[in-house]
Formats: C-alpha cells, sequence, structure tokens
C-alpha cells in the first residue's frame, strides 16, 4: 500500500523502543514508553501560506525525527505495518 499524505502531513515509521536499560534490566510491554522517534517514509508537498504561497516542509523522506509522544494518528497498513500520519508542527527536531 503506498500513502501519499496531503499539504503539511509526514507518514511516520516508528523506531521500537528499547526492551534493556542501560543497567541491563529486561523491560516488560507494559512498562516500556511510548516511543517517540521514527524515521520519514513520506511527505507532503507544504503548506500554503496566507498569500498563496507554497512553503515546503523542512523534514523529508529519509530523516530520523524526534516527535510529540501523543501526536499523531496511528493506522495499520494492509501487510500489518504500523504507521503514524501527523502534522509537521508535531515534529520536535532531526536526529542527525
Amino acid at each position: 500500500m503506498s500513502i501519499q499524505p496531503l499539504a503539511d502531513r509526514i507518514v511516520v515509521k516508528v523506531l521500537e523502543a528499547k526492551e534493556v536499560t542501560k543497567g541491563g534490566i529486561l523491560l516488560p510491554d507494559t512498562a516500556k514508553e511510548k516511543p517517540q522517534e521514527g524515521k520519514v517514509i513520506a511527505a507532503g508537498k507544504g503548506k500554503t501560506s496566507d498569500n498563496g504561497q507554497l512553503v515546503p516542509l523542512e523534514v523529508k523522506v529519509g530523516d530520523r525525527i524526534l516527535f510529540a509522544k501523543y501526536g499523531g494518528t496511528e493506522i495499520t497498513t494492509t501487510d500489518g505495518e504500523e504507521l503514524l500520519i501527523m502534522k509537521e508542527d508535531d515534529v520536535l527536531a532531526i536526529v542527525k
């Protein structure tokens, strides 16, 4: 399934949370925090400003990003892949 987001929205594949702490303790699923890091797999063309100009997105396909903890809408593709669709405003940073 191919998804093309509109305007200033992006499609993100969420990277899995770590299962082991730095001290070596294995975390059960119930103790894991919701992941906040992902990889952009599709991006819209940008947002149209008040004067009609197209403002391109700062993030691009392939970027690793940090996003707001409860940002975006979760979807599941027909292949069973879990993705997030969110506005660029929910992106906190690009990981370099």
